[in-house]
């Protein structure tokens, strides 16, 4: 039984006192000024302290600056290291700050974007069926690199269940799983309703489907054991360093920062969505969209098998969607989703939305407290397509992951590396997509909560 006292203050299921407010206090609001959220991915929790590297000079000269320390970053500078070239990444912020850390640790194709007739549709049958078939390639890739460099990270081949929000939903995905079969072989099943308490305890949804290939891992040990892999083969870490200029001299380019100038042979922008306006071509291609995450205390053992009997990821069928899932190291629920508006990220507002939306899946967690909450933002594309290539100004990118991101940006570091190398190996299904601008881009980009809200609502009203 739980106690609370008249400041508000719990005990947790260790028998700790804990002064985080309960699921049903953060979803009504009701949250009393004794009691917060740990304002801060709760990936890192299990990070070491490590020094900054902010102190260490600028070299002179490299062969590939590369701008950003997410996955897109690192797997490109591992590629490289292992292939003799001397390596620098760029960080404005301390390592692994942005969405690299800040993710919910699922891991699959992205071939969920799109429905494949859709797909079809947009891009013709044949570039459809490459595409999709190298979103499978792309996470047996971070598999094989998980494995290969024995970085302890949680990896697991869990599946993911998409829950459908209405019945015509279960109808569409089922018919959508059997494309995906014919022209990419990715397997699949379906779960009805009448069946579902095998996969969810919840009796919110209409069924849905499963990916049993699909993954899950801990983003924040993944990212520290690729740190800790470049650093071990020479690779040059500058975090707290900002590039402020990125100029065309020599053959090469001359990447500027407030603590001094190096010259690179060539330059990789690994930013997705933190991409500003150092690159403008690529800063009109890509627009930010927040997104957050909260976590709760450990659950009972008996409660948490319940909710999550086969401890999957998943996700549901709605437009502005949720994503869930068991913590890889304790028995937590992650809750992630769009995020909160009109308030500041250290405020508990900002994720009352987060705590409804999971307390109307399971409601069995109302006295259940949550311990985290975070934020981060998504590189969105016009077309939410991931793209990658070399821009007009001569430098290589690899950005626009579009919340699918931790398959993708691993396997695109790999392959713009490659290209920059100039292999044959480097060759993707995306090298020939058109990479459309947002029209009248600082204005799509105030109209992303406009958008979002009208999304909610068709959610809603199921227009």
């Amino acid at each position: 039984m739980k106690h609370r006292d008249f400041r508000g203050i719990r005990m947790s299921a260790s028998g700790e006192v804990s002064n985080h407010p309960s699921a049903v206090e953060l979803a009504t609001g009701k949250v009393h000024a004794a009691q917060a959220l740990h304002y801060r991915p709760y990936w890192w929790d299990a990070l070491p302290e490590r020094p900054s590297h902010s102190q260490k000079p600028v070299p002179r000269h490299c062969d590939v600056a590369i701008i950003g320390s997410g996955f897109t970053g690192l797997s490109a500078a591992l590629t490289l290291l292992k292939n003799g070239r001397q390596v620098v990444v760029f960080e404005r912020d301390r390592a692994g700050y942005g969405a690299s850390t800040r993710n919910g640790g699922q891991v699959g194709s992205g071939n969920q974007k799109f429905r494949v007739k859709k797909l079809i549709a947009l891009r013709g049958r044949k570039k459809a069926e490459e595409m999709l078939r190298e979103g499978t390639r792309m996470l047996d890739y971070i598999a094989e690199l998980i494995a290969d460099e024995k970085i302890d990270c949680y990896f697991r081949r869990c599946g993911r269940f998409r829950a459908a929000i209405r019945p015509e939903h279960y109808e569409a995905m089922a018919a959508d799983m059997q494309d995906l079969k014919e022209i990419a072989g990715v397997e699949s099943f379906m779960v009805p309703k009448s069946e579902q308490s095998s996969e969810i305890g919840s009796d919110m949804f209409f069924g849905g489907s499963v990916l049993p290939n699909d993954a899950s891992l801990h983003p924040g040990l993944y990212h520290a054991g690729l740190l800790e892999r470049i650093q071990g083969a020479g690779g040059s870490i500058l975090d707290h360093t900002p590039v402020t200029a990125i100029t065309a001299a020599n053959g090469g380019f001359n990447v500027r920062t407030g603590a001094g100038e190096c010259f690179a042979k060539n330059v990789i922008i690994a930013t997705n969505g933190y991409t500003d306006g150092l690159v403008p071509e690529l800063g009109r291609r890509i627009v930010s969209i927040g997104s957050a995450a909260i976590a709760t205390d450990e659950l009972p053992e008996a409660l948490f098998n319940r909710l999550l009997p086969n401890n999957r990821v998943y996700g549901n069928t709605n437009r502005v969607f949720y994503y869930f899932r068991g913590a890889p190291d304790a028995r937590r629920i992650l809750w992630g989703g769009r995020i909160g508006r009109l308030a500041s990220d250290k405020s508990p507002v900002a994720y009352r939305h987060l705590a409804r939306d999971m307390l109307s899946v399971f409601p069995d967690l109302k006295d259940v407290r949550v311990t985290h909450g975070w934020d981060g933002l998504i590189g969105y594309t016009f077309d939410e397509i991931p793209h990658l290539g070399r821009a007009a100004s001569g430098v290589h990118y690899a950005v626009g992951y579009c919340g699918t991101g931790v398959s993708r940006a691993t396997y695109f570091g790999n392959k713009i590396a490659l290209q920059v190398l100039g292999k044959p190996e480097g060759q993707t299904a995306f090298d020939d997509l058109a990479f459309p601008a947002f029209p009248a881009h600082p204005i799509a980009k105030r109209a992303v909560p406009t958008v979002e809200t009208w999304y909610r609502f068709r959610d809603a009203t199921n227009i």
